[in-house]
C-alpha cells in the first residue's frame, strides 16, 4: 500500500491529515511542495490534480484533494471503526456540517483576516477580526453541552478545527475569552493523536512568518 500524500506542513489543512493518519495508524508517503519554486505547477502535479492545490492524496492511482473530503475518505477506508467519522447518518450529518463551518467560517475568515497582513503588508482590519471573533463565539456556542465539537467522541471535526485554531495565535487572535473553546482546544491538545505533528507544522509556521 502507498499512499502519497503532497503538502506543506504549515498549512493547517494538511496538518488535519496528518493528525487523522496517526489517529487510524495509517503511514503516509510524504511529499512536501516548495510552492515559491512552482512545484504545484509542474505539468506531472496538473496530472493528478487539476487544480494544483494542496493537500493531495493519492491512494494507489486514486487522487483526491480538499483536505476534509480526504479526512472521510482515509477513516472511511482505513480506520478499525467509524468513531473519527460515524457511520450513523445524523451523528455524520453532524460531523459534516462541522467540517463546513471549519472551511466556510473559521478558516475562511482567517484567511480573510491575516493573509493581507502576511502577504500584502497590509494593516490588520478590525472589521474582519469581528467577523472572526463571530465565527469563534458560534463554536463556543455548539461547545456548551458537548465535550467535543460534534458531540461525545473525538471525530475529524475535532482534528480539522483543532489544526485551523492552533493558528489563530499566530496572528495575534486570542480564544481564551471564548471559554468553552479554550477548554476544549485544551482537552484536544492533551489527548488527541497526531498533536504532535501539528505543532511541528506550527513551530515552521513561526520561522516561515519570521521570514
Amino acid at each position: 500500500m502507498t499512499i502519497d500524500f503532497y503538502y506543506l506542513s504549515v498549512s493547517a489543512p494538511c496538518r488535519s491529515i496528518l493528525m487523522t493518519a496517526k489517529a487510524i495508524g495509517v503511514e503516509l508517503n510524504l511529499k512536501k511542495l516548495n510552492l515559491k519554486n512552482g512545484e504545484h505547477l509542474k505539468p506531472e502535479f496538473i496530472k493528478i490534480n487539476p487544480q494544483h492545490t494542496i493537500p493531495t492524496l493519492v491512494d494507489n492511482g486514486f487522487a483526491l484533494w480538499e483536505s476534509r473530503a480526504i479526512l472521510g475518505y482515509l477513516v472511511d477506508q482505513y480506520a478499525k471503526d467509524d468513531t473519527l467519522f460515524p457511520k450513523d447518518a445524523k451523528k455524520r450529518a453532524v460531523v459534516s456540517q462541522r467540517l463546513y463551518f471549519d472551511m466556510g467560517v473559521l478558516y475562511q475568515r482567517f484567511a480573510d483576516y491575516f493573509y493581507p497582513q502576511y502577504k500584502d503588508n497590509a494593516p490588520a482590519d478590525p472589521e474582519k477580526l469581528k467577523k472572526l471573533e463571530e465565527g469563534i463565539c458560534f463554536l463556543n456556542k455548539f461547545l456548551e453541552s458537548r465535550t467535543y465539537v460534534a458531540g461525545e467522541n473525538l471525530t475529524i471535526a475535532d482534528l480539522s478545527i483543532f489544526a485551523t485554531i492552533s493558528t489563530f495565535p499566530l496572528a495575534g487572535v486570542d480564544i481564551k475569552q471564548f471559554g468553552n473553546v479554550q477548554k476544549w482546544f485544551d482537552l484536544i491538545s492533551k489527548t488527541a493523536p497526531g498533536v504532535e505533528l501539528n505543532q511541528q507544522g506550527l513551530d515552521e509556521c513561526k520561522e516561515y512568518f519570521k521570514r
